[in-house]
């Protein structure tokens, strides 16, 4: 009976992630990948015929479990409220309620690894990467203009940027939270963002009310 080899590949990839996530793409020789793994080199072939295909295989795993986080926490969002502001803010708040847990400054994203070394991937590897952040731009953009409908911006916004900044905030506190060494910095930035949003929709008093209570 052949043996499944799914257990070794899931190993592989883990370890290279990992690494990556560290190093670099560069800096991630499939030495190290085979010796992190605790696999042969001739198992690593077996599963990928070289780097560039596990490069291939990660990004593609990576944008499985990333759609995945989205599609999920929008979802939950929008059972806990029928609200379009009160589902956004819920949105945010999950992400940020899972920031919290951490204990570890967050390894980063494998995306942002990617790009920052963009010249050692072809497009077949890169493009799944922008089809990703376009997707976050596109569902959470639709929810954002469903909130503006409602509750006109208070200042001048473009809504598709605003939907990128959840994007930038993960990117940019990833970096901050490993410099730093602090766990924290993730769920921070997304209160940020969370309290931003808020005033951004928000209702203004009528003038009256304002009057009576000076």
């Amino acid at each position: 009976m052949p043996r499944d080899g799914t257990n070794t590949r899931t190993a592989i990839m883990d370890a290279a992630e990992g690494l990556i996530l560290e190093v670099g793409f560069a800096a991630t020789s499939v030495d190290r990948i085979v010796q992190r793994a605790s696999v042969t080199k001739g198992g690593f072939f077996h599963h990928f015929a070289s780097k560039a295909a596990l490069a291939q295989a990660l990004v593609e795993r990576y944008v499985e479990l990333d759609l995945g986080h989205l599609d999920s926490k929008m979802a939950r969002a929008e059972k806990l409220s029928r609200d379009p502001l009160q589902q956004v803010l819920i949105f945010v708040g999950l992400f940020q309620e899972a920031a919290e847990e951490l204990t570890e400054p967050y390894p980063g994203c494998l995306f942002g690894s990617y790009c920052y070394e963009a010249g050692l991937f072809d497009e077949a590897t890169m493009e799944p990467i922008r089809c990703t952040m376009r997707t976050w731009r596109d569902k959470l953009g639709v929810k954002l203009r469903e909130v503006a409908e409602q509750r006109p911006p208070q200042l001048d916004v473009d809504l598709d940027s605003l939907a990128d900044l959840i994007t930038v905030i993960f990117e940019g506190s990833f970096i901050v939270s490993k410099t730093l060494k602090d766990p924290q910095v993730v769920a921070a930035q997304l209160g940020h963002y969370r309290t931003y949003l808020e005033l951004l929709f928000s209702v203004p008093e009528p003038e009256s009310v304002h009057r009576r209570r000076g």
